[in-house]
């Protein structure tokens, strides 16, 4: 007769684990069944090799799809990873027991499906839903049901007023001095009775003893749930009929009761309940986990807010430690705290576990939990100030541990691939966020760009560019790396378009360009593509084509900047090969001289949004034509801009605009911009249009205005003369304009304007004799060989 023996644990629980490890030395089983998808089943093996180090997570992802992966991650503290390790090392037999995930990810699957026609469904009938009860919405919580089922223990340590289930563990399980078994048999009774509503299974089927499959859409569902303890007693009988003469099973405390034969539903009844079941095609993968994503429920149960201090536990307990858990962690808490500067003494640290005792007598608890050591590290350690406890919470309770997988387990080509770069280029991936700045003139900085760029493009962003600091040259770049355990499944999603980083970004690359919405985005990757050293030929094709027959010249001026980017700088990475970056600037002179004949007639007769549109445009196009070194298509350039300055017709704020651009470039004398303003703001033309020329030529910069007293002085005069009942309404678009100015600039032009002779122009008397080597200093600054006795002359002066 087989012996059977069910220990229910709280997933990543270190009570449970500890628990569980003296349960399997005492029963010493033939097989032991955990909790899990039964197709990780070939690759459990690989958990007790020695470069397997925890958190990790056992990965299934239907093949076609990878981003729909359901991981099953496994913590040192985890009672899964305790049994799994025992089993294996002991050569017994070691299985998952659950819904295989072949049909766990094909309803999955069903479920979103039905959810986006039911969205669609509710958009094209929400003009017919009047008066809806908001009281009938969904408010994101999980029922007391779903959250029973994602953790019971939680649930029964609630119900006992705890806030912290491990402390209730500890103080209702752990200080029973009575054998595991029987810690696990009262657990399993407590559960019974909160599963004593609980639907049963044969009520799931319809007459024709069939299920609806749409009552499985609800992951913590009453349905689902059975189904997956149906599965789980299938392949508990399985392992009864092989024979077996101790069979342990592992598994979430909400299963145990169920999973008692001898009261549970037929096996006859379990097959029907898993008759017709869908099933899609899956494969499978450990992955690196971090101490941080613990915290999250995935695959099963929920997470756990304090991974750190539940590995502390655990460490404390396998080492064999006779330590007290609060005072050992003190001392870690105090050499972090003075790490960073924060002072901690040794006697510091013992006032502080006294208080923690304190505390747990006072609230009533056996031992100091973590919530009376982080009230007393506040209060003994910290004088109150909880900003250093924040960096404790980061860096202690929850943690920076990376787990890894060694190099003989699956996975996927493009993954391994991965591995070996960053193990030539000395790229550790880290949980926590770390700063790199790499040096683009030498080959290895210049390696180590191209992978982060080319990742970014197979939308694995293990790094993100940042401001690079003091550093004002171009053959630097700073980035920050932080390696996330979903950058795993963008890998695999990602190893569909080639087995290395460098044949999957081109190809993702290929895909991008054939399926872009804009030319500005084909332009924005021509720049990504020479940053991650990767063809550009389909790209500048594909962009080619389309502004062929394009005829939107705000879509084109967008593409001006990016391309004369890529023109001008690219040649960086480029390695000598001028090609590419020669068929990007015959695209670019094509779209210029494109733009220039489009852009008069396009900027006639807008409004004012579309006017804002084109002015956010012109300035890219501007600053882009400006990067190149050429003094033709500059010309040709400022040409279209005059023609958009003098034009009648032409939106007051792209007038404005190109008047201010061409003036900023020299182009035009301060003679020429007056004049053009004296036109714009002369007493018969509409108001609103001169605000507008005026947002068009001074937004986002008031040196002009300040500097030049004329142009103050016309834009006073013009205000002065408006009609009060018209002042009303040009008030806010002047608002919009000078809101733009630093509070600095603003308060200048405020007492400018309150000094009548000097906005008109009148000149202002300077006493050179005291500005003498100030403005020596100047001059030879800027090369001129003058001394202070001829500055003194007028025209020197001038």
């Amino acid at each position: 007769m087989t012996q059977i023996h069910v220990l229910g644990v709280r997933h990543h629980g270190p009570g449970s684990a500890r628990a569980v490890s003296e349960a399997l030395d005492a029963l010493d089983p033939d097989a032991v069944l955990v909790e899990g998808a039964p197709e990780l089943d070939p690759i459990l093996p690989f958990l007790i090799d020695a470069d397997m180090r925890p958190p990790v997570a056992g990965i299934v992802y239907p093949r076609d799809d990878p981003r729909g992966a359901v991981f099953y991650p496994l913590a040192m503290f985890s009672p899964e990873w305790v049994a799994s390790r025992w089993a294996l090392e002991r050569g017994r037999v070691l299985a998952g027991m659950d819904l295989p995930a072949v049909h766990a990810l094909a309803i999955r699957r069903s479920a979103r499906d039905a959810a986006v026609v039911a969205e669609q469904d509710a958009e094209q009938d929400a003009d017919a839903e009047i008066g809806s009860d908001p009281s009938d919405e969904p408010d994101g919580e999980l029922s007391a049901e779903a959250a029973a089922v994602l953790d019971p223990v939680t649930a029964l340590a609630h119900a006992a007023g705890y806030d912290d289930p491990e402390r209730w563990w500890e103080d209702a399980v752990e200080q029973r001095s009575d054998s595991p078994l029987t810690r696990f048999a009262a657990l399993t009774e407590a559960i019974a009775e909160l599963r004593s509503d609980t639907v049963m299974p044969s009520t799931l089927l319809d007459e024709n003893d069939e299920l609806d499959l749409s009552l499985l859409h609800a992951p913590l569902g009453p349905a689902m749930t059975a189904v997956r303890e149906a599965a789980m007693r299938k392949r508990l009988r399985a392992e009864v009929k092989a024979g077996h003469e101790r069979i342990v099973v592992v598994c979430g405390a909400w299963h145990a009761p169920a999973l008692d034969l001898k009261d549970a539903p037929t096996a006859a009844s379990d097959t029907r309940l898993l008759r017709g079941l869908p099933k899609i095609a899956v494969d499978t993968a450990w992955v690196p986990w971090t101490a941080a994503r613990l915290s999250q429920a995935s695959g099963y149960g929920a997470g756990v807010a304090s991974p750190g201090w539940y590995a502390h536990l655990f460490r404390l307990w396998a080492a064999g430690s006779t330590d007290d858990p609060g005072m050992a962690w003190l001392v870690r808490v105090a050499r972090e705290l003075r790490a960073q500067g924060v002072p901690a003494s040794p006697a510091s640290v013992v006032d502080a576990f006294r208080l923690a005792e304190t505390l747990a007598a006072v609230r009533g608890r056996p031992a100091a939990g973590l919530d009376e050591l982080n009230d007393a590290v506040l209060s003994a350690l910290l004088d109150g100030n909880p900003l250093p406890l924040d960096l404790v919470r980061s860096r202690l309770i929850v943690g920076d541990d990376i787990g890894a997988v060694p190099e003989g387990a699956p996975r996927v080509p493009l993954a391994a691939d991965l591995e070996r770069q960053q193990r030539t280029l000395r790229l550790k991936p880290t949980a926590t966020a770390q700063q790199a700045t790499f040096d683009l003139r030498t080959e290895s900085g210049l390696a180590k760009s191209v992978l982060l760029h080319r990742l970014r493009l197979l939308g694995v962003p293990w790094g993100r560019p940042v401001d690079a600091g003091s550093t004002t040259g171009t053959f630097k770049e700073a980035w920050e790396l932080r390696w996330e355990p979903e950058l795993s499944v963008a890998l695999i999603s990602a190893s569909t378009y080639g087995g290395t980083v460098v044949d999957a970004a081109t190809s993702m690359v290929a895909e991008i360009a054939a399926s872009a919405a804009s030319l500005g985005q084909l332009s924005t990757l021509i720049g990504d593509c020479l940053d991650a050293q990767l063809p550009v030929v389909e790209v500048v094709r594909a962009l080619s084509d389309r502004a062929a027959e394009h005829s939107d010249v705000s879509e084109l001026l967008s593409t001006v900047e990016p391309l004369a980017t890529v023109c001008r700088y690219g040649t960086l990475r480029t390695a000598g090969d001028e090609s590419g970056i020669a068929e990007v600037r015959r695209v670019l002179d094509t779209t210029v001289v494109r733009v220039c004949i489009g852009l008069p007639a396009a900027a006639v007769m807008l409004d004012d949004a579309a006017a804002a549109r084109l002015r956010a445009v012109l300035d890219s196009a501007h600053l882009g034509v400006l990067l190149l070194d050429d003094a033709e298509l500059r010309d040709r350039w400022c040409a279209t801009l005059r023609l958009l300055a003098e034009r009648d017709r032409v939106s007051p704020l792209i007038a404005g605009r190109a008047a201010r651009l061409l003036h900023d470039v020299r182009h035009v004398d301060d003679d020429w911009l007056r004049q053009r303003m004296r036109l714009a703001l002369s007493a018969g033309a509409d108001p609103r249009d001169a605000a507008g020329w005026l947002e068009g030529a001074f937004a986002g910069d008031a040196a002009l205005i300040i500097h030049d007293r004329q142009v103050l002085g016309l834009i006073d005069t013009w205000l002065t003369a408006v009609d009060e009942q018209v002042f009303d309404d040009l008030l806010p678009l002047l608002r919009r304009t000078f809101s733009e100015f630093h509070k600095s600039e603003r308060a200048t032009i405020g007492r400018l304007v309150a000094t009548p002779e000097e906005s008109a122009g009148v000149a202002v008397e300077v006493d050179v004799e005291a500005a003498g080597p100030a403005l020596a200093a100047v001059a030879r600054l800027l090369g001129w060989h003058v001394t202070e006795t001829e500055i003194a002359h007028e025209e020197v002066m001038s």
